[in-house]
């Protein structure tokens, strides 16, 4: 692990960036302890407030973590705030309901033929798990919409691509915010509500016969029916 001396005005945005050059090369890796202040002091030729502010800025986006007694390190578990950037860029936007709704199609219909294909048995029993919920508790708006999202967010799990599942994470936390009062009232609907807990039965049943062209398929449907419905209330 070594670090070269930086010259620059932003010195603590140097310091960010060698670090993040080390993480991509794999020279850094979860669970690794940094160097100490003071030997990132010598090794780069900058001041310890220099170094201080990189790891306060790394630490607010929840890449690294202090460890009282111990030390700095690269968190084992990517930290939520990681994925804040994306989803507050998508939060500024406006009028971008309908571009989520294709984003979201495009990485979904992947997702589900990559979980069929790599489902382990936990993945299928929480996805079972999720959908006798959706039976039991359709009609109950809040309840709806959180097993819902958390269907989704167990296919992108099984789908076991790490990049996949944290921009699921952005786009929906981002759709949810602009389409909420339209979610909410699709939800409401009696009607609406039985043929999604159908829809997404036929999906889960898809992934677990590990059909990935039907699972494909069971999702397009699904997707362009949320869509359809979604895009009629937003147009009035």
């Amino acid at each position: 692990m070594e670090f070269e001396p930086i010259k620059t005005n932003k010195v603590y945005e140097q310091v960010i960036q060698q670090i993040k050059e080390m993480i991509y090369r794999g020279d850094i890796r979860r669970g690794d302890k940094l160097p100490s202040e003071r030997s990132l002091k010598e090794q780069l030729g900058v001041s310890r407030a220099s170094i201080r502010e990189a790891f306060s800025a790394l630490e607010m986006i929840g890449l690294i973590e202090s460890r009282p007694g111990e030390g700095t390190f690269i968190k084992e578990v990517a930290d939520k705030n990681l994925l804040e950037p994306l989803s507050l860029a998508l939060l500024l936007e406006d009028d971008v309901a309908g571009e989520l709704l294709e984003l979201r199609r495009v990485l979904e219909v992947d997702s589900v033929r990559l979980a069929a294909e790599r489902r382990s048995q936990e993945d299928i029993n929480v996805l079972d798990e999720i959908v006798g919920k959706m039976e039991i508790r359709t009609g109950f708006e809040e309840d709806s919409i959180n097993l819902d999202r958390d269907f989704h967010y167990s296919i992108a799990r099984a789908s076991k691509n790490n990049v996949l599942y944290y921009v699921m994470i952005s786009i929906m936390g981002a759709m949810d915010f602009h389409i909420k009062h339209t979610r909410t009232k699709l939800v409401s609907r009696p009607d609406t509500m039985n043929e999604f807990t159908a829809q997404h039965h036929r999906i889960f049943s898809a992934i677990k016969k590990g059909d990935p062209e039907l699972s494909m398929q069971e999702m397009k449907t699904h997707l362009e029916f949320v869509e359809k419905l979604i895009n009629r209330e937003i147009e009035g």
